[in-house]
């Protein structure tokens, strides 16, 4: 019954979905962050998993990709400019390998004048065994690699070109282990390369690093060094290839599409990397864990695809505007807490609250309950090393509990003074990679030979008073102020009357050392992961789990489809006009044949004398003349 109760409550006051016009995300792309800052890397290599062949270009101010050439290969190499050297393995370092196979020197010839487009620079770079180039938006050829500027003066004369240097924002685009360059870029430190694989058809999926990403890199190299490598992709792929590596794939449908929303509203309202780094999110638990696709078994499944599709473009709002902390953690231990008593700034939101549904599932052993054991040199250095002197520490204790009974302040006495870290920091100051030790939660207790009770202290009055040792106190009665007695003592809590008896769940701790005794995993904040999984086991929606556990909020639809700009055709280079044939001469007239000598005329004959006529003879009788005769 009371669990029918409570549901209604939330499909009463819950519910309320509407479309707004966008995220919070320029065109509805996510920037993450994979190497940056100390892991940042001088080359890094990517390779077709499905589709063949890179786009180059930049991603413009609204995040719209714009190509501004292509490849057909299948492995590339981005690598920082500058004096680049191929190991015998194909290994691109800024130092001398003992045996380099090919050196990639800094300077190059660049030829005579600007070109059209891509098309036109890689054509002409095929006369000189160059590559096309993109420097500061002007399209150039540059051929060989010298180490010197003279020799690439020297070769410059051969090509009537200039020698040129690469510089300290620019990037060169290889055939993976060889020293065969494809692409030259550079944005001047203001444009960073963007490559973009082609899906061939297909949603492309990329290898790097041992995993496969969906979307495009950019490679950031704004101030010389080692470049940046981000993964820009649609919000909604980067939810799918974050959800596996936050929740189990096999947890209920409920509490995977509640982690959907969570992780979804935290990409966009998280940016506190943006201005220092150039990404929106890192891909650790720093902020959320982002694998992409993954590698063999651990990817994203049909589930946890499901979960985000089911959810797709919805975000959680408070008060009409989008959470800007949508934080969660693995298990608040029995309860959470306000994020004021955390992080100092209020957020509606973000309330405290006892956890009646998260011990109801089957919770690890390490997050049920957990300890730590730190000795007070151990204590004294951890403190030193983070600038914190107050001596050999003597004593430290929880300070002040929070009503939901999570440690927000913690107190440390030392020989040169004290020292109090209040809100997360009494958790985070105990981490120390020197010794790999920490407190996992807000939710602990320290004990100790020097700390008092060795418990958590006991208020007295107000939550402004406290103490951690209960010899030597006194209570008002009837009578008046009287110690506390020997034996047990009973205090009214909003739970009614409870006995304590002294000495009843008391921690021996041998001197000088310190024992941290907790339950849970995180900072407190939001929603419980385990809990999410315990409500959907007891078949609570994903909005009832996300209703419990952010106070007052309402959940929104947005548009989260992303704007394709295609390239504008390059354009054709105009043929250079013939030249008009020259007039064919006219032909000269052949001479007149000499006319032949005409032949002298033969001597005339002597006529020969006529022979004198013989008679005429006499008609026979009865003949006439004949016909043709007449």
């Amino acid at each position: 019954m009371k669990k029918l109760l409570v549901t209604l409550a939330f499909v009463v006051t819950f519910f309320t979905v509407s479309a707004t016009s966008a995220s919070a995300l320029a065109n509805n792309t996510i920037k993450v962050g994979l190497y940056y800052g100390s892991t940042a890397l001088f080359s890094a290599n990517l390779e077709n998993a499905v589709g063949a062949g890179y786009d180059f270009g930049y991603f413009d101010e609204e995040r719209i990709y714009r190509k501004i050439g292509q490849t057909e290969e299948i492995t590339i190499s981005v690598t920082a400019a500058g004096n680049i050297y191929v190991d015998g393995n194909g290994a691109y370092s800024p130092t001398a390998p003992s045996a380099p196979k090919a050196y990639l020197g800094s300077w190059h010839v660049q030829l005579p004048g600007e070109f059209a487009g891509y098309r036109s620079a890689s054509e002409a770079a095929l006369s000189c065994g160059g590559w096309p180039a993109w420097i500061n938006g002007v399209y150039a050829v540059r051929t060989g690699c010298y180490a010197t500027a003279e020799e690439a003066a020297a070769a410059a004369a051969a090509w009537e070109g200039t020698a040129v240097q690469s510089s300290s924002t620019g990037v060169m685009v290889t055939v993976t282990r060889t020293d065969k360059i494809l692409f030259e870029f550079d944005g001047g430190g203001t444009l960073q390369l963007g490559v973009r694989p082609n899906g061939q058809g297909q949603a492309s999926v990329t290898w790097f690093k041992a995993k496969k990403y969906p979307g495009a890199f950019e490679y950031i190299r704004a101030a010389g060094g080692n470049i940046s490598v981000i993964n820009v992709l649609p919000l909604e792929d980067y939810v799918k290839g974050v959800i596996p590596y936050e929740m189990s794939p096999s947890w209920p449908m409920a509490a995977l599409e509640a982690q959907a929303v969570c992780a979804r509203t935290y990409a966009c309202r998280s940016s506190r990397h943006l201005k220092s780094y150039g990404f929106d999110v890192c891909n650790t638990t720093d902020c959320q864990v982002y694998y992409g696709y993954g590698s063999g078994n651990s990817s994203p499944s049909e589930r946890t695809d499901a979960a985000v599709d089911n959810t797709k473009g919805l975000l959680l709002y408070y008060g009409g505007d989008m959470v800007q902390n949508a934080v969660y953690h693995a298990a608040n231990g029995g309860a959470t807490e306000n994020v004021a008593s955390v992080w100092g700034s209020e957020r509606g939101y973000l309330v405290g609250k006892e956890d009646p549904y998260e011990a109801q599932t089957s919770l690890p052993a390490s997050y049920k309950s957990w300890s730590v054991t730190y000795s007070a040199e151990e204590l004294t250095q951890i403190l030193e090393q983070k600038g914190h002197n107050i001596g050999t520490v003597k004593n430290v204790y929880v300070s002040k509990v929070s009503p939901t009974g999570n440690a927000i302040a913690v107190t440390f006495e030392g020989t040169k003074g004290t020292k109090v870290f209040t809100g997360e920091s009494g958790k985070t100051v105990f981490y120390s990679s020197t010794y790999g030790k920490s407190v996992k939660s807000m939710r602990f207790a320290i004990h100790g030979a020097n700390s008092g009770s060795g418990g958590n202290p006991v208020y007295l009055n107000d939550e402004t008073q406290s103490t951690t040792k209960l010899e030597g106190l006194s209570v008002l009665t009837a009578d008046g102020m009287t110690l506390l007695p020997a034996g047990t003592v009973s205090v009214i809590s909003s739970e009614g009357t409870t006995t304590l008896a002294p000495g009843a769940g008391a921690i021996s701790v041998p001197e000088g050392q310190f024992l941290i005794t907790g339950s849970g995993s995180g900072h407190n904040l939001g929603m419980s992961q385990y809990g999410a999984k315990a409500m959907a086991e007891l078949g609570y929606t994903y909005e009832d789990i996300l209703r419990f556990y952010y106070t007052g909020i309402t959940i929104e639809y947005v548009d989260t489809e992303i704007i394709v700009v295609e390239p504008e055709p390059e354009p054709e280079p105009e043929p250079e006009p013939e030249p008009e044939p020259e007039p064919e001469p006219e032909p000269e007239p052949e001479p007149e044949p000499e006319p032949e000598p005409e032949p002298e005329p033969e001597p005339e004959p002597e006529p020969e004398p006529e022979p004198e006529p013989e008679p005429e003879p006499e008609p026979e009788p009865g003949s006439g003349p004949l016909p043709w005769d007449e």
